[in-house]
């Protein structure tokens, strides 16, 4: 892979790991525990609060494991993996790195892991 497409991806991925921790700094004020005042609050109220800051810790989850994602990523370019599949060491294929990145696997092993998964559900 030529260092000016290593670079371009490292550029999206420090911006992509600017915007999570933006959003995971916002998100974490979001998810605070609900009021438990029910004279302030009625009971369904006070039920859409919870579920509302349920889909927010949902969303946080979610956000922090992409971080760790792109983090990842981020040290694979420093190192010179970046690129490669961490399964079968083959190139991923540009176009996937483009629309995600922080991708480890190549399609073909990503593939195989998801089928795994879903054997052992």
């Amino acid at each position: 892979m030529k260092s000016s497409q290593i670079q371009s991806y490292k550029k999206q991925l420090a911006a992509l790991e600017a915007e999570l921790m933006d959003f995971l700094g916002l998100s974490s004020e979001s998810s605070q525990a609900v009021e438990l005042d029910q004279a302030r609050m009625g009971r369904v109220s006070r039920g859409d609060a919870m579920q509302q800051q349920a889909m927010v810790s949902a969303a946080h989850q979610r956000d922090e494991k992409h971080l760790v994602a792109v983090r990842k990523a981020l040290k694979r370019i420093d190192s010179d993996d970046f690129g490669f599949c961490l399964e079968c060491g083959d190139d991923i294929n540009p176009q996937r790195l483009d629309v995600a990145p922080e991708t480890e696997l190549c399609l073909d092993c990503q593939s195989l892991q998801e089928q795994r998964q879903k054997s052992q559900s």
